[in-house]
């Protein structure tokens, strides 16, 4: 019998061939699969609208000092999480906005704008987050290239 995880690795891989060796599950209920950018929307979009992952846990930027990687990741049922892996370059980091489909995430992706400098394509003005609106433009405190700490007056 074969097991949740293996079976949505297995769906994965026979639906996006370029997913071969692409998919790992470190746990049975712990998926983790590394997207090409350009293929995240239509491996994001079958996963939602198809395969059932009806929720958003959170979304995580990394900075690997050549550049970034951002994580997504679904839940379905509560019981099964599929962790999509993108990297982006350092020069021009962009992703688009997943608010269409889950417009909670619009905070983790002004956390990816504020921290490290990531554009979001698509997600609506608003204030930033979690820095303060007055937060010096182009400091981004999670980049492994961010000199200091602005000074107290300039916050």
């Amino acid at each position: 019998m074969m097991l949740d995880g293996e079976k949505i690795k297995e769906e994965l891989e026979n639906r996006f061939n370029y997913l071969k060796d692409a998919v790992i599950i470190k746990r049975e209920s712990r998926i983790f699969a590394q997207i090409p950018l350009e293929k995240f929307e239509e491996v994001f979009r079958y996963l939602v609208k198809q395969s059932r992952f009806d929720a958003l846990s959170a979304i995580t930027g990394l900075d690997s000092g050549n550049g970034f990687t951002v994580i997504y990741h679904l839940h379905r049922e509560g019981k099964i999480l599929v962790n999509l892996k993108v990297d982006l370059n350092k020069e021009k980091p962009a992703v688009n906005t997943v608010t269409s489909y889950f417009p909670g995430a619009d905070n983790f992706e002004r956390e990816l704008i504020d921290l490290l400098g990531i554009a979001v394509n698509g997600l609506a003005a608003g204030n930033s987050y979690p820095l303060p609106d007055n937060w010096p433009k182009g400091e981004h405190p999670l980049r492994k290239d961010w000199k200091g700490r602005p000074s107290a007056s300039s916050v």
